[in-house]
């Protein structure tokens, strides 16, 4: 690619990264606000009935929680979220944009605690400005933040039919086809080509290929297990199998739901609902609540470590 080519590229990826920005920090319409506010305060409303009309059974539940199942809990999720990482990793090196292991850490983990603040892409502006000044274009780092969550969706998904039988959860056969069809590179290339012509910017200088498309979904389904081996630490009682399909069920349902940050209430009252035929129901909300905790601090010390092992690097 010439410099001229270059500069285009990098061009267009700016002006499509202050679109975003500037659809982020504008005010959202008064009636989406009024939808946000009072979602979340019945969700809050709900949730505290839920815990004081079963307290004692809650607290019975958390009681039966053992530091070392909570420690092997709280390593489970770090791997996942190291698969979760290199999922993204495997699309930006695909797109064009390999980083080494560190900085590539840097960059999610201290990105996606974006999610944790209301508005669907804090993560993806923080991970597209740190990618900056490692030399990324801004337009690589949105096409595999975006790319995430059908990825993501799918494996869920699949890992929830095959664990939790086809007999109760057949119904999320007619999510599959479309999310199939939206991991097709063929398909992801001509979606992203046709937005960048939307934007009038230049089109990404390399497709998305089946193969690193196979790869992202490899790292996706370990992370999957991982996320089962963190719930089956706190809730042994369904057994390991039962415990991936749980989780992956929960969090699917949790993320669906863009008007609350990071799913928070939604996947916590779905994998009550989930557990339920094992766990009694104060004990499932121990478990929920006790994995939300858990996995706010796996992003912790994942944002914590990557920064300080880039920093050691001189990144």
């Amino acid at each position: 690619m010439t410099a001229k080519e270059s500069a285009a590229a990098e061009g267009a990826a700016e002006g499509a990264a202050e679109g975003a920005a500037e659809g982020v920090t504008r005010r959202p319409r008064g009636g989406r606000r009024l939808v946000r506010v009072a979602f979340l305060l019945v969700a809050l409303a709900f949730g505290v009935w839920a815990v004081a009309r079963q307290w004692d059974d809650v607290v019975a539940g958390f009681a039966r929680l053992s530091p070392p199942a909570l420690a092997g809990s709280l390593a489970a999720v770090v791997a996942a979220l190291l698969g979760a990482m290199l999922t993204w990793r495997t699309l930006l090196a695909d797109l064009g944009s390999p980083l080494p292991l560190r900085p590539a850490a840097k960059v999610f983990f201290v990105g996606q605690l974006g999610k944790y603040i209301p508005g669907a892409l804090w993560p993806v502006l923080a991970q597209m400005e740190m990618g900056r000044d490692l030399g990324v274009p801004r337009s690589r780092s949105a096409a595999a933040f975006f790319l995430m969550m059908p990825i993501q969706l799918a494996t869920g998904l699949v890992v929830t039919l095959g664990t939790l039988g086809w007999d109760r959860y057949g119904w999320l056969l007619l999510a599959l086809p479309v999310l199939l069809v939206l991991l097709e590179p063929k398909v992801i290339n001509a979606v992203i080509a046709f937005g960048l012509r939307r934007l009038k910017r230049e089109p990404l200088e390399r497709p998305l290929t089946r193969r690193g498309m196979l790869a992202a979904l490899g790292w996706a389904l370990a992370g999957w297990i991982a996320y089962g081996v963190h719930l089956y630490l706190i809730a042994p009682q369904g057994g390991p199998l039962f415990a991936v399909g749980a989780f992956a069920l929960s969090w699917c349902l949790g993320i669906l739901t863009f008007v609350v940050p990071a799913g928070a209430g939604v996947r916590e009252v779905a994998m009550v609902a989930v557990l339920a035929p094992h766990v009694a129901g104060g004990a499932a909300i121990a478990v929920a609540l006790s994995s939300r905790i858990v996995i706010i601090l796996g992003d912790l010390i994942c944002a914590g470590l990557a920064g300080f092992a880039a920093r050691r690097s001189s990144v």
